[in-house]
């Protein structure tokens, strides 16, 4: 069961599959065509965002690397948690980085 909210010119403008929201949100079929477009442009605009902060979140590791390595901050003037999803993400790239050879090189072994 799903339900849909609509502007004044009847376009769907929000939905929900989990429970009615509001008085003004009225239950639409999961097979509505309709329905399932604006799922698919939604997801679509959100796929949009997600890629986008893929590549800004490595481009602000990247500055904190650079200005850790310039002396211009300390790496521990960073919050904990910082500190922490950042070496988290370094390990991770390295890891990648090494399966990456191996799995080109698998021959030589």
């Amino acid at each position: 069961m799903a339900y849909a909210l609509k502007n004044s010119q009847g376009h769907i403008i929000a939905t929900s599959a989990l429970e009615k929201p509001g008085d003004d949100w009225i239950q639409v079929d999961a097979t509505d065509k309709a329905y399932i477009n604006f799922l698919e442009h939604s997801l679509a605009e959100a796929d949009a965002f997600r890629e986008s902060d893929i590549h800004l979140a490595r481009v602000l590791e990247d500055v904190i690397t650079l200005l850790v390595e310039r002396n211009i901050i300390r790496f521990t003037d960073l919050p904990e948690q910082a500190q922490k999803r950042l070496n988290q993400r370094q390990s991770m790239r390295h890891k990648s980085q090494l399966s990456g050879i191996l799995d080109e090189n698998s021959e030589l072994f």
